[in-house]
Parts: C-alpha cells; structure tokens; sequence
C-alpha cells in the first residue's frame, strides 16, 4: 500500500553505544546488519486511531505497520519482528473475536516471536490456547512455570534463529500474575523469579548454545518507583549477557533506548515503544567480522 507522510525519525540514526570497542572505519569488511523491530501493548489496536483522538489521531493501525515492515525487510532481509506481550484485550476486536484476529494479523507481518503480558490471559488461559493454532510464530516465556497448564511444551523459553551468520537467542519474561489477573484464569501458572531464571537462560544461551546476540521480550515494566518490583531497569543492572531488553506492561514512550550497565559494567539497552501500535521500535545492529557490535536505533511513528 502507498505509504503517507507519518513516518516520523525521532532519534537520530547514530550509533548510541559501543559494545566491545568495535571501530568500523578500521574494518577491510562490510559489517554484518541485524535490525530488529518491536511492538508492545498494541491491546488490540487493529485500525488506527481516530482523526478526533485526543492524543493518538490518525495513528497506528496494523495496516501501516504492514507497510512499514515490509520496507525495512526490503533493504534489509536479515530483520526480526518481536513483540513483549499484551496483544490482547482494549478493542471490540477482541471482544467478539477472542484474539484471533490478532493472531492472524500478526502471522500475515510475519512476526518471529512474542512473550506474554498479563492482558493476554483475560480470555483464560484456555483461550489463549484456543487462539494458538491461529499463530504462526512462537511464544517465548522463561519465567512461568507451565507444567501443569494446558500450554506446557507449547510456550518455550528461548528460541534461537540465524541472520547471515549471526546467532540470535530471544527469551521472554512475564510479570506477576497475581493481583493483575483472577486466578481461575491462569490457573496453575507458577510465576518464576525472574532475575535468577534470567541468570540461567543467559548462561544457557552465552556459554552452551554460544549466541552472537541475546534479546530479552520482557513484559515486566520500564520502571516502578519507590518499590522492589522487578523492573527492566532492574533486571539489566542485575544480570549479564543480554545485550537488548524489548519492554512491555508500563506503556513507556520511550525518545530513545535508555543506556543501563550490567553487573560486568557492560551496556545494555532497553528500550519500549509506548503502546496500541502508535509506535514501531527499531534497533540495528552491527557486527565485524569478530562479531564486535555496535548500535544504533528508530522510533518509527506509524
């Protein structure tokens, strides 16, 4: 479809920070390009906002974020579509349809993987089960412990994929059910600490299955003031390894990733894009030859 004049670049496209003290100047070959784009929170935002809306007007909507998709795999084919949870509930899509259409939707983008939010079990757990043949890509969630559910074996916690050469683990985390949704809904859902299971699926990834880039689908939250809630902010500065935190729950509209350092002093970026689809995340990646990697990144206004 024809694109109009909503992409807006509200970050510059310069490198934010270097990790391993890679020069690419210095390099005799073409760095290798992952890009990945990210939503969160899109609640069910099938069409765009109004051209009344207070605050989102003529925003959003699947279509253009199809449109966009479509342009950055184009010039670049090595690029991953991920998503850190709440697809469901917001829109009388959701209310008559029970997550398929967003299913549907988000398997024609060719989405690679997703975690899950807390809003995605608003339909039970058995409803989102039921919606599950309708996804074409993979659900990733390390820290709940589904071996009593309906869904054990079927969400993983990590899923590994390859882009020209490149090994790339994503695992997903969830935040605290209770107090957030009824427990008849998720039922035998068994909620993990989500720092300690971190600890070991970066050492799974980093040490066993010797991943080039780890990305963490997180549906924790930015950041909680004045609490010991587990944040993204939290779980960056508290672990190691994982090189990008995609964000989810807090509805953060973030200007551009925020910059934290891990136990081993090394950067982590973390980054969420708001929410209902209004924005479309996107981090690059590039690697020389020694996969040495350097950053940079997008707010794509959809």
């Amino acid at each position: 479809m024809k694109r109009r004049k909503f992409i807006k670049q509200t970050t510059a496209s310069l490198a934010l920070a270097s990790v391993g003290g890679l020069t690419f100047n210095s390099c005799e070959t073409k760095p290798k390009h992952i890009t990945i784009l990210h939503t969160n929170d899109t609640h069910s935002q099938i069409e765009p906002f109004d051209i009344s809306h207070h605050k989102f007007a003529n925003k959003g909507g699947v279509a253009r974020r199809a449109s966009l998709v479509q342009k950055v795999r184009k010039e670049n084919p090595n690029t991953l579509l991920l998503d850190a949870g709440d697809i469901f509930q917001g829109t009388p899509y959701f209310n008559y349809f029970g997550g398929e259409i967003e299913f549907k939707l988000m398997s024609l983008l060719k989405y690679d993987a997703a975690t899950m939010g807390n809003h995605d079990f608003d339909n039970s757990i058995d409803g989102f089960h039921h919606q599950l043949p309708n996804a074409n890509f993979d659900f990733v969630c390390a820290n709940y412990d589904f071996k009593n559910t309906i869904l054990n074996t079927l969400v993983k916690p990590y899923k590994i994929f390859f882009k020209d050469g490149i090994k790339i683990g994503v695992f997903g985390l969830g935040i605290e059910l209770h107090n957030l949704v009824s427990p008849e809904l998720f039922k035998e859902t068994n909620y993990l600490d989500p720092i300690e299971i971190t600890k070991d699926i970066t050492r799974e990834l980093k040490e066993n299955e010797n991943c080039d880039l780890i990305i963490c689908l997180s549906h924790l939250g930015y950041h909680y003031k004045n609490t010991q809630k587990v944040s993204d902010l939290k779980l960056a500065a508290a672990t190691k390894d994982i090189d990008l935190i995609i964000g989810g729950h807090t509805h953060t509209f973030l200007p551009k990733p925020t910059l934290v350092k891990n136990i081993n002093n090394e950067t982590v970026i973390v980054n969420q894009v708001g929410a209902y689809g209004v924005n479309l995340g996107r981090i690059d990646f590039y690697f020389d030859k020694q996969n040495n990697k350097e950053i940079s990144n997008k707010t794509i206004i959809v």
